[in-house]
């Protein structure tokens, strides 16, 4: 389906820790019809590197649109869930 919205996450998933938000920002992503792009750090170094290349403090990450949304909190507001 041409249409389909789509976005790219970023959320860490290291061997003795899943994020919990992670999966709450995967699961509002698909219930809202989007394709996820999911896209796991799994090294403390993925995600400090992936932290200081986009200017953050926090993963996971949402990106639509090219535009970045934020964490779970911010996907929440820009759903309006």
């Amino acid at each position: 389906m041409a249409d389909q919205k789509s976005a790219i996450l970023y959320r860490m998933v290291l061997p003795d820790h899943v994020c919990p938000f992670g999966v709450r920002a995967k699961e509002m992503l698909e219930t809202a019809g989007y394709a996820v792009d999911d896209r796991i750090l799994s090294t403390r170094e993925e995600v400090d590197a992936f932290k200081a290349d986009q200017g953050v403090e926090t993963t996971p990450q949402v990106f639509i649109d090219g535009e970045r949304i934020g964490g779970s909190d911010d996907l929440q507001r820009y759903l309006g869930a």
